[in-house]
């Protein structure tokens, strides 16, 4: 009777993970210090979606969102840390709300795609992970919470919200280039053990004077 093999032990969460944590929080809160471009429903545009999509690429999806909690969870306490210098408890209240909690579900599906499998980054998958992650999930969260607090219908909301479009698509791009840069130049970035590519079987030598099958 061979005994059972145990499960790999999880890798618990040490300073340089929690450091990279404050890291990417303080880099979207960063990137919100230009402020922001209001268009209809009152949300706004930023480059801050850009640091949620580096931060899940690049931390991987459990840090990645955390480092979201993180940044949300000072600006609930106050800290005027989004766009604009907003901050408080009433910012969950307003029409970007849905958006800035979509930042939290949409780093995480970001470093699912990024990651997947435990693989290193490719630039497909990158881009592919920004747009599911970085856009699609964050305006799946954002728009019904913005035609909620709006009151005006889900398809005028969503039809409104095509105006980030652009934008998001460029921030996706840009994203994509940082980390497939950064996985060819400094992999360190990463702090994660990537498994390598399966290679396809080669079939062995047949040895002279063997007959064929």
């Amino acid at each position: 009777m061979t005994d059972a093999p145990t499960p790999a032990p999880r890798r618990r969460l040490d300073a340089t993970d929690l450091a990279r944590v404050a890291v990417f929080a303080a880099i979207v809160a960063v990137l919100g210090l230009p402020g922001g471009f209001t268009f209809f429903g009152g949300v706004p545009i930023t480059a801050q979606t850009l640091g949620v999509m580096l931060a899940g690429a690049i931390l991987g999806p459990w840090l990645g969102a955390l480092s979201m909690a993180v940044l949300l969870a000072l600006v609930a306490a106050g800290l005027p840390l989004l766009a604009g210098g907003r901050g408080g408890i009433g910012v969950f209240l307003g029409p970007s709300a849905g958006y800035a909690l979509g930042w939290i579900v949409g780093a995480l599906v970001i470093g699912l795609i990024v990651h997947a499998a435990a693989r290193k980054p490719v630039w497909w998958r990158t881009l592919l992970g920004m747009i599911v992650g970085g856009i699609l999930v964050i305006y799946a969260v954002g728009i019904p919470v913005q035609s909620l607090v709006t009151r005006l219908p889900l398809g005028e909301t969503a039809l409104t919200s095509l105006v980030f479009l652009p934008g998001d698509l460029v921030k996706a791009v840009l994203a994509t280039l940082i980390v497939t840069t950064l996985v060819r130049t400094y992999p360190r970035a990463f702090r994660r053990t990537w498994r390598a590519a399966p290679r396809p079987a080669t079939p062995e030598p047949v040895a002279a004077g063997t007959p064929a099958p």
